[in-house]
Order: C-alpha cells, then structure tokens, then sequence
C-alpha cells in the first residue's frame, strides 16, 4: 500500500485526504441528510484509482466506527515512521500512550533511531536480553540536550550508558551522521578534540566536486568560526588535504596542490564576504579576483579562477 501512496501526484493525494475526512465524518457524526444528497442518494464509493489498498482502509476505518484519529497500525510503516519523524521525545511519549501498539513497537523504534543518529556504537554490538530502542531513543535524546548546553557532559553521558565508545573514529562517525547538535557546541568540542577532528573530515569524500561545493560541503557539517584564527587556518588545512587526496586527477590536470588548495579555498572565503556583505560598497570584479588569486596561486589556469568567481556569483557564500 505505501508505495502506491508515494506513487500519487500531490492532487489525488489533496483529494484522497478529503475523501478520509468526509469518510471519517461519516463514522462519527451518524446519519447524513438525505436532502442534502438529492433525495436519499447514497454516497458513491471511492473510485479504485488510488489502489484498492486504500479503499479498504477507508472501508474498513468506517466499518469500526472508531471516533478521534485513525490508528496509525492501519497506515503503512513508511507512512507512521514518517508522521512520527516530526514529534520530539516528550511528544513521541505521549504518542506512544495514545497508541499502545505502537508504543510498544521495536522496529518503529529503531528505525526512529537509526534514521535520526545514523550511527552509534551500540548499534554495532551484541544487544543485551530487554534491550529497548524506545528507552535508547529517549537516552539519545537526552543526551543531545546535554551536548548542546556542555559538549563534554553530553559526551560523557553517551559513554556512561554504552551509547559510544571512546574512540576518535566512533564519535566522529556519530557527529557526521546527526544533525541533532549545536553547531557552536560542536565547534567547541571540536577544538578541543583535533583527533576527532582528523576523523571527522577523513569521512568526506570530494571525489568530483567543483572546489567551492566541497567547501559548503565542508563547513555545512564542521561550521567554520566567526573570525580568523588558527582554528580556521586549521580547518582549511586539512580540508586542502582532503580535497587533494580524493581528486587525484584534477590535481594532475590542473596543476593543483594543498597549497595551492589553501590559497584558493582563502581567496574563496574573501571573496564571498566582499559579494554578499551588504557593507561592501564596491564589489570585487571578475577580473580582480582573477588578477589577484593569479598572484598567489602561479600555476591555476585563468579559466579554472574565472568559473570559481562565477559559482560565488550565482550560488553565494561558501560558509554560509
């Protein structure tokens, strides 16, 4: 049933939510008129052209006569996972009162879990007899919550409930694949552990990505500092290597190095904030942006600086 769900255009689906409604009225709002449907005439069934799957649940919602909202069991799993993915952990609690079932669900759980921190450590190991992903899912929670007001705590609380193991690989991995922690905390953390950091952007793979998407890229997972320093001379540092690393041929056609790399990927960063800082009165050119990067980077060819002055223009920041 779900994937004939996912398969119809956005206006049958408008149209069969309002079928559901009027479907659902019906169940709990007793008899219609009969004046207002031209003497008596009974409500034609819902055309099969939604699938019959879907026919059947309307039929068999209205058949329970059950009042309130419908039972999630009676939609897909994709479906419930999905309508569930928007609450958080105190609401998905409550959720879970309202649907017993589904409370109770394991797999629900787990795939709550998995979609949301794409890795953990503890998924890796042998589960213990009770193990509950409900329970782990309210501890992930939490322990996000913690990170975000002090990175250390909150990395403590992970380990102190088998959650991750203290390795830089395993928290790095775990960083990469959430978007549930505060990008400033994480700077912080970051910072502080650079062994994490080395992992953190070996797990990124620029394998033929034009430069100035690999450094959104870059900075859209480990966000680069509001001012210039030695943490961002850092960042760009390792992220030249990298770059270098996964595109060997473009380095050998063009000529490129991380050094090379790094004064680009400078020239880039000015370059956004003198085109989009509103306090910038007069715009750098194409061609002094050329002349300019041309002077610290000898071996770029003119035509490489000119399309990365063209992709800033049209796309914006880098670090955005």
């Amino acid at each position: 049933m779900g994937q004939a769900l996912w398969r119809l255009p956005p206006r049958q689906q408008q149209q069969l939510q309002e079928e559901l409604a009027d479907h659902l009225a019906e169940s709990g709002g007793g008899k219609r008129d009969p004046g207002r449907d031209g003497g008596g005439a009974q409500r034609r069934a819902p055309q099969h052209c939604y699938s019959p799957d879907i026919y059947h649940l309307l039929k068999t919602r209205r058949g329970k006569e059950q009042h309130g909202f419908i039972d999630l069991e009676m939609l897909p799993p994709e479906l419930g996972i999905t309508i569930l993915s928007y609450l958080n952990a105190t609401d998905l609690c409550l959720a879970g009162c309202v649907w017993q079932d589904l409370g109770h669900d394991e797999y629900l759980w787990q795939g709550l879990c998995k979609s949301t921190w794409g890795h953990c450590s503890i998924y890796n190991k042998r589960l213990p007899a009770g193990f509950s992903y409900r329970r782990l899912y309210l501890q992930l929670d939490e322990g996000c919550l913690t990170f975000n007001a002090n990175p250390q705590e909150g990395i403590s609380y992970f380990m102190s409930k088998g959650i991750l193991v203290d390795h830089p690989t395993e928290l790095a991995k775990f960083i990469f694949y959430t978007r549930r922690l505060n990008w400033k905390m994480l700077r912080i953390y970051l910072d502080e552990r650079r062994d994490v950091l080395d992992e953190l952007v070996t797990l990124h793979n620029f394998s033929n990505q034009f430069l100035p998407n690999a450094l959104r890229d870059f900075f859209r997972h480990i966000h680069a500092p509001e001012e210039r320093g030695e943490y961002l001379e850092t960042l760009i540092t390792k992220f030249s290597h990298r770059f270098c690393a996964c595109n060997p041929g473009l380095v050998r056609d063009l000529g490129l190095s991380p050094d090379a790399v790094y004064v680009l990927c400078y020239s880039l960063i000015l370059l956004s904030i003198d085109l989009t800082s509103p306090h910038v009165k007069n715009k750098m050119s194409k061609r002094e942006f050329i002349r300019n990067t041309r002077r610290a980077a000898h071996n770029v060819s003119e035509d490489f600086v000119g399309h990365l002055y063209d992709n800033i223009y049209l796309i914006g920041h880098v670090a955005a």
